[in-house]
C-alpha cells in the first residue's frame, strides 16, 4: 500500500511540472554572485617585479611653512627644497616622550618661525626655529589627569594654532603666546589633526562626527554623523579639503564627501577588503587618511585596500591590494605609500598598478630565535622633499629613496627613533622621537 501511495506521488508530482511554464535561459556569460563581489587584482602581490619608470616628480619648492596636515591641496607642497645630505642642526626636548599607555601622535606643524608640537602628556609647545623654547599649554583639564587620554592633532591658520584632545575639545590658542582663545566641546575624544580652510575648522571627534565649527570664535556651523567602531587605532584622520568639498573618514572604514561650506552630504564610500590570513586585517579603520589630489581622493585603511575616488561623486576609480598605514603621498604621475606591509610602495595614479616596493624595517629583532617577534617597528611617512622620498623610522633611521626606482640613497640617524611623519619648512626638516626630542636637520 506505501509503495502505490509512493508512485502516485511521483505521477502527480510529473504531471504537475508539465503544467508549469518553462523556463526561459537567459543568454550570455554566467558569473557568481561572489566572484563579482570579490575584489582581485590583475597581477598577484608575489608575481611582480620592480619597474624604473620616470616619476615627473615637480621641481622643489622652497615652503615657508607646514601649517598642517598635507591632506589638502592647498597645504600641500608638493616637492619641498632640502639638501641631499642631512646634517643635525639641533635637538630639544618637547616633554614626555613615549610610554606604554601614552604616545606622542601628534606631526609637528611648521608656522611664523615657530614650530608647534605636543607631547604624549598633552603639553602644547612652540620653540623658535634655532631650539629655544618659546611656550607651552596644557589641554588637560585641571581636575582630569594625562593618563586618562590622548592627545590630538595640530592646524595653523593666521595667527591661531587650533588644537584638538581626546579630552574631547577644540581649542583655538595664540601662536605667539599660547593663550586660548576659545574652546569648543564636542562631546567624544579628538585625537585626529583638524583642518582649516577659509573661516570654518573641520575635525572628526569620536570617529564617528564630523563638525565644521567657525575659526573666529568656535561657535558650530554644522555637523554630519557618520559610523563608529571600537577596532580602531590611535589618531582619527583629519579632514581633506579643497574649494567647494570637504572629505571625512569614520571608524567604521567610511569615507564621506560634502559640500564644506554647508555639510550638504554628496557621497559615502566603503573601504572594504583584507589580507587573508593576517591578524592586522581585523583592524579596518582608515589609517591612509584621505588625501585630494586635483578630482581625486585617495584613501586606505589598515587592512589592505587603497582606493582612488572622484571627490565629486565618490565613483571609484581603482583599487589596489595593499594597506596604508599613513596618507599617501601623490606626486607627478605615481602615488606613494608605507604599506600595512612595512613596505615602500608607488603606484600608478591613474589605475592603481604597481609599479615597485622596497621593504622597511618590520619586527624588532628578538635575542633568542624561538621566542615570539611581539614588537615592530614603525614607518612614518613618505613625505616628498629635496626630490626623494623620506620615511622615519622608530628604529633610529630616517631614510632617503629615490622616487623613480625605489632605491635607498640616503640616511641618518635619529637618537630615539622617530614617532612621528617629519615635516620641511624653509629647507630644515623636522620630526619628534620616541624620547620626546624634537630634532631639527638641514
Amino acid at each position: 500500500m506505501q509503495a502505490k501511495l509512493i508512485v502516485a506521488s511521483v505521477i502527480a508530482t510529473g504531471v504537475l511540472a508539465g503544467c508549469a511554464e518553462r523556463e526561459i535561459i537567459l543568454p550570455g556569460e554566467r558569473l557568481g554572485v561572489r566572484e563579482v563581489l570579490q575584489e582581485t587584482q590583475s597581477t598577484p602581490t608575489e608575481a611582480l617585479t620592480n619597474s624604473t619608470i620616470p616619476a615627473n616628480v615637480p621641481a622643489a619648492t622652497n615652503n615657508a611653512s607646514w601649517a598642517q596636515s598635507h591632506v589638502s591641496p592647498s597645504a600641500r607642497t608638493t616637492n619641498a627644497a632640502l639638501a641631499a645630505n642631512l646634517t643635525p642642526l639641533w635637538s630639544t626636548s618637547i616633554g614626555q616622550g613615549d610610554k606604554r599607555r601614552a604616545r606622542i601622535i601628534t606631526d609637528p606643524v611648521v608656522a611664523d618661525g615657530r614650530i608647534f608640537t605636543i607631547d604624549s602628556a598633552g603639553r602644547v609647545s612652540a620653540t623658535s626655529t634655532s631650539g629655544q623654547a618659546l611656550w607651552s599649554y596644557s589641554l588637560v583639564p585641571l581636575r582630569d589627569d594625562a593618563s586618562q587620554a590622548l592627545a590630538g592633532g595640530l592646524a595653523y591658520d593666521s595667527g591661531r594654532l587650533y588644537v584638538t584632545s581626546g579630552f574631547g575639545t577644540l581649542t583655538a590658542v595664540d601662536a605667539s603666546s599660547g593663550a586660548e582663545i576659545w574652546t569648543q566641546r564636542l562631546d567624544a575624544a579628538a585625537t585626529g589633526a583638524p583642518t582649516v580652510f577659509g573661516d570654518l575648522v573641520y575635525v572628526v571627534a569620536g570617529d564617528s562626527t564630523a563638525w565644521a565649527v567657525e575659526a573666529d570664535d568656535g561657535r558650530v556651523r554644522w555637523q554630519s554623523d557618520g559610523l563608529g567602531d571600537i577596532g580602531n587605532v590611535a589618531g582619527a584622520a583629519p579632514p581633506a579639503v579643497n574649494d567647494s568639498h570637504v572629505v571625512f573618514s569614520f571608524g567604521s572604514g567610511a569615507v564621506q564627501g560634502a559640500f564644506r561650506q554647508g555639510g550638504l552630504r554628496l557621497w559615502s564610500a566603503d573601504i572594504v577588503g583584507a589580507r587573508r590570513g593576517f591578524a592586522i586585517a581585523l583592524v579596518d579603520d582608515i589609517t591612509g587618511y584621505p588625501v585630494i589630489e586635483g578630482n581625486t581622493v585617495y584613501a586606505g585603511n589598515h587592512s589592505g585596500r587603497v582606493v582612488a575616488l572622484n571627490v565629486n561623486s565618490g565613483e571609484r576609480r581603482w583599487t589596489a591590494q595593499h594597506g596604508a598605514l599613513d596618507p599617501v603621498w601623490p606626486a607627478g604621475n605615481s602615488v606613494y605609500l608605507v604599506s600595512d606591509l612595512n613596505e615602500l610602495i608607488r603606484l600608478d595614479a591613474d589605475d592603481g598598478t604597481q609599479i615597485w616596493s622596497v621593504d622597511l624595517p618590520g619586527y624588532e629583532p628578538v635575542r633568542r630565535p624561538q621566542r615570539r617577534r611581539d614588537s615592530a617597528f614603525t614607518n612614518h611617512g613618505p613625505i616628498m622633499a629635496g626630490g626623494r622620498l623620506i620615511v622615519a623610522s622608530s628604529d633610529g633611521l630616517i631614510r632617503s629613496f629615490d622616487p623613480a626606482s625605489g632605491d635607498l640613497v640616503g640616511q641618518t640617524e635619529i637618537r630615539g627613533g622617530a614617532t612621528t611623519r617629519p615635516v620641511v619648512a624653509n629647507g630644515v626638516l623636522y620630526v619628534v622621537s620616541t624620547n620626546g626630542v624634537l630634532h631639527a636637520y638641514r
